[in-house]
């Protein structure tokens, strides 16, 4: 009886740390990350579906955001500003990823490959929902900066600043709706959230 790995590697995210050159009040790894991710992707989802008249399949969204960082399990997580250094960096770090999605899909049964393939190479039919995705990851990003500079952790408020503006700058009515109704709670104490 043979034997797949892609569960136990998936499972290993969670020792793949985030913000690695940067220093943390609080760990953050590509397990919780992507948690956070389709929590709000999926929410991203709904208010576009209720807010704005789409059509998004909030569910595959969900999905989607939860194994969005999940060739990373090989990887590793190359900080922001190397991977997106210049465009050569960037292009190979891309090619790179491709390669651990492959390597990753041939740790399942061949007649599996085919339902995770698109969670490791982008479809078009999901193009609208990686967009969420993409949008849901600055926004935890965000978060986290947030959450560093609540506990006076100096080291995240540049972060903070470019975060708060690439979220401007998305240009989503889902990402400023959330923005304006949801992401200010961030900013609160838990006496604050619990009065």
């Amino acid at each position: 009886m043979e034997n797949y790995n892609f569960f136990a590697m998936v499972n290993r995210m969670r020792l793949i740390d985030r913000w690695a050159l940067m220093q943390n009040t609080s760990k953050e790894n590509i397990a919780e990350h992507s948690h956070a991710v389709a929590v709000i992707a999926h929410a991203l989802a709904l208010i576009g579906n209720k807010e704005f008249g789409r059509q998004y399949n909030a569910e595959r969204a969900a999905l989607l955001a939860l194994y969005h960082d999940t060739t990373e399990v090989i990887t590793g997580d190359m900080p922001t500003p190397v991977k997106y250094y210049n465009d050569e960096i960037k292009n190979v770090y891309k090619d790179i990823e491709r390669v651990a999605g492959e390597r990753l899909l041939a740790m399942l049964p061949a007649d599996y490959r085919d339902e995770y393939l698109p969670l490791f190479e982008k479809q078009e039919q999901d193009a609208a929902l990686w967009k969420l995705v993409k949008a849901a990851d600055k926004i935890s990003a965000l978060i986290k900066c947030i959450e560093e500079t609540r506990m006076g952790n100096r080291e995240f408020e540049i972060a903070l600043k470019s975060q708060e503006k690439l979220i401007d700058e998305i240009g989503m009515p889902e990402v400023q709706y959330f923005r304006e109704h949801f992401l200010k709670a961030y900013y609160l104490t838990l006496d604050e959230h619990t009065k």
